[in-house]
């Protein structure tokens, strides 16, 4: 049944017809069928080391969440499209961390962030936001010649960034995202720092969190 609702959802996900697309996610993408579907990867996960699976099957399955995890990510990554100002370009989310990001009266924030064991190409302890908006000509404030690239995330010791730049030990930024407590405790930091350095006072809007 489980796998029933995966091939749906990568139905889903792949972009079929709207009708379509409702009809499965009420019968085959509730939470329900999230939850169950990840006990069964648990399962599955625990079922691959042992030696019943064929080198076939096992390709099998990896194809199947291979295809699952690229579009998941895609999908994710285009979580914050739309914010205001809708003229600043969406920043590249670096590999090895990810990005924190809010407009509050009509300047789009965004902080960089490293996984634990990772840090920036250069220091960043006076400069935890890039920032976009009408005084920056709508295009983002970067230590990097243009484009949209933010940070670069490399296997270093950690000394370029604040304390809050860098991801929990134990934790990467998918595994903060995935915690709801996690998620907010680092959003919630967010929303201080900006208000704290750099006098961002108003309401928060579009306030998402993005992994690389």
């Amino acid at each position: 049944m489980a796998l029933k609702g995966l091939l749906a959802c990568l139905c889903l996900l792949a972009g079929f017809p709207y009708s379509l697309q409702e009809e499965m996610q009420t019968k085959n993408c509730s939470s329900q069928f999230l939850e169950d579907l990840t006990g069964d990867l648990q399962v599955a996960a625990e079922c691959s080391i042992k030696p019943k699976w064929t080198p076939q099957q096992r390709a099998a399955l990896l194809v199947h969440m291979r295809n699952l995890t690229e579009m998941l990510h895609t999908q994710q990554l285009s979580e914050c499209q739309g914010a205001e100002p809708v003229k600043c370009p969406q920043p590249e989310v670096p590999e090895n961390g990810g990005l924190v990001c809010a407009t509050v009266a009509a300047r789009r924030f965004c902080k960089p962030m490293c996984n634990h064991g990772y840090d920036f190409q250069f220091l960043r302890k006076s400069r935890a936001f890039e920032e976009c908006s009408a005084a920056t000509a709508y295009k983002w404030s970067t230590q990097y010649i243009g484009g949209n690239k933010l940070a670069v995330c490399q296997e270093v010791i950690q000394v370029g960034g604040v304390e809050t730049a860098y991801f929990p030990q134990g934790e990467d930024c998918l595994t903060t995202k995935g915690s709801q407590q996690s998620a907010s405790d680092i959003l919630q930091d967010f929303i201080e720092e900006t208000k704290n350095r750099h006098g961002a006072n108003g309401d928060v809007e579009s306030l998402c969190l993005l992994c690389g």
